[in-house]
């Protein structure tokens, strides 16, 4: 579970989507605040008008005031002035040093999806830690996270995902399921004819499964296909989906590759994206594990 957790609040239903699955992660003895973001002062017509500035702030706490009394729940509240609502979080979030940022999807969101908006979506990009998107309608979900999905494919930092994915289920009392995508490689769109295609295929798919048959306590299924469709129609049979980023920026970065980019647009779940970095040890909080190690997912 995470000991750190920043919400983004906005007044908006995304806002408690966000709050509500912030309180599914969160471990019972973590820390949660509350931030909302505005332009206060960085507003040119705000800028020449102190009261203004007053004005706006002051709304800005009643705003979160009245978030944290509807979710009831126990949550430090901070506002940030900031251009934008995602570079005003990833500060915040690089402040206090936090473990896990929790956001809603966006007002343009299917329902059950988990979207960001392309403004959000570029601002989180390099975050200093984990980030969660809630689905949209999450909030009037009321059944507890039952079933965790990860995204896995053998390497030691799925590994050390699972392990996160684990402590959340001992917390929920969830399912564990696991799915391994056998990618699509490029000649199968060209059309040319590849001898024993299938059979390649067939003996691939099959070696992932024997191995995710090894996990214990998991239920493991590989599939083949392209991995970002497979694995946000796997959404549908999971409450929240763990992936990770496996583009090689700064470490304890959060980079968005091809993967959790699609995923961010088309999860059919709530979504919990890890950056890539290096595993860490035995006797590590889930959240710190999210620091330290990230689910590959070919992304």
């Amino acid at each position: 579970m995470f000991k750190n957790v920043l919400v983004g609040v906005d007044g908006r239903p995304s806002g408690r989507d966000a709050i509500v699955l912030a309180s599914r992660l969160i471990d019972p003895d973590g820390k949660l605040t509350l931030a909302h973001v505005h332009g206060g002062e960085l507003r040119p017509s705000h800028a020449i008008s102190p009261g203004l500035v007053r004005e706006e702030r002051a709304a800005s706490d009643e705003l979160l005031e009245r978030e944290r009394a509807a979710a009831d729940v126990s949550a430090e509240l901070v506002n940030i002035v900031a251009v934008n609502a995602g570079g005003g979080l990833h500060m915040q979030a690089e402040e206090q040093n936090a473990e896990l940022l929790v956001v809603g999807s966006c007002s343009r969101s299917a329902l059950g999806r988990a979207m960001l908006g392309d403004d959000t979506r570029a601002a989180l990009n390099g975050a200093p830690c984990a980030v969660a998107i809630a689905a949209h309608g999450y909030a009037q979900q009321a059944a507890a996270i039952a079933r965790i999905g990860v995204a896995y494919n053998g390497s030691q930092e799925s590994r050390a995902a699972l392990a996160v994915a684990r402590e959340l289920a001992a917390q929920t009392n969830a399912s564990l399921h696991a799915r391994q995508v056998v990618s699509i490689t490029s000649y199968a769109y060209t059309g040319i004819v590849v001898p024993n295609l299938v059979d390649t295929v067939e003996e691939a798919v099959k070696e992932a499964n024997d191995e995710l048959n090894k996990l214990p306590d998991v239920e493991g299924q590989a599939v083949y296909g392209l991995t970002g469709e497979e694995l946000a129609a796997f959404g549908d049979e999971v409450d929240i989906l763990l992936v990770g980023s496996r583009s090689y920026g700064p470490l304890r970065r959060l980079v968005l590759g091809s993967t959790s980019d699609y995923l961010e647009r088309h999860a059919r779940c709530s979504l919990v994206v890890l950056p890539r970095v290096a595993a860490t040890g035995d006797g590590a909080s889930a959240g710190e594990r999210a620091g330290e190690t990230a689910i590959s997912s070919s992304s």
